[in-house]
């Protein structure tokens, strides 16, 4: 015969869940590094609650299913970078300085680190394909072309705009990316019209 204490002692205990209040804000981001490291097609629930070291379920819960997650970082990505764009216009305090600070972003860390970058260009050809993804590049573009009008006119905006693009892929893909002096002469031209 056992006493109470004896038979508590075989009762399962319940398992505590983990507080993890963040839990999707840190998914998201953890997409980002997926889709860097496999590319939209490679990117699954199963690989990004893997790297999270997150159950499998938290995917289904905190997500509809892949296109919310994916939007969601995309989003994340495109806040990120167009804050970043937006302080290095914010401390420009006159057009001189906004060309110094567009030269910055084209040949630093910002729009050029790896990670970022993979993952921009995935985010490109998954909006070539989907026009319902082209909302995020969309607003992500009139964000850069607003930071830009702080200096700029709208029509120097626009171009500047499509010319940090541009120059962003050439100097990421050249086996010999063009010197700074050279983005610097780019941009003094278009903004000098």
């Amino acid at each position: 015969m056992t006493g109470p204490a004896e038979d508590n002692a075989t009762e399962p205990k319940p398992r505590q869940r983990r507080h993890d209040p963040d839990r999707r804000e840190r998914l998201i981001d953890v997409a980002l590094n997926v889709i860097a490291e496999h590319g939209v097609a490679g990117t699954s629930h199963r690989r990004v609650a893997a790297a999270a070291e997150v159950p499998l379920g938290s995917m289904t819960y905190h997500f509809t299913g892949m296109d919310e997650l994916l939007e969601a970082a995309f989003n994340r990505l495109a806040e990120q970078t167009a804050r970043a764009f937006d302080q290095a216009m914010l401390r420009a305090r006159n057009p001189e300085e906004a060309v110094e600070a567009i030269v910055g972003l084209i040949t630093g860390d910002v729009l050029n680190r790896r990670e970022s970058m993979v993952a921009t260009y995935e985010l490109y050809s998954l909006a070539a394909r989907r026009p319902e993804i082209r909302t995020i590049t969309t607003a992500w573009m009139a964000r850069s072309r607003d930071a830009l009008e702080r200096h700029f006119t709208p029509d120097v905006a626009v171009m500047l705009d499509a010319l940090i693009e541009g120059l962003t892929i050439h100097r990421a893909l050249a086996l010999d990316p063009m010197p700074d002096s050279t983005v610097r002469a780019a941009i003094q031209r278009i903004t000098a019209a």
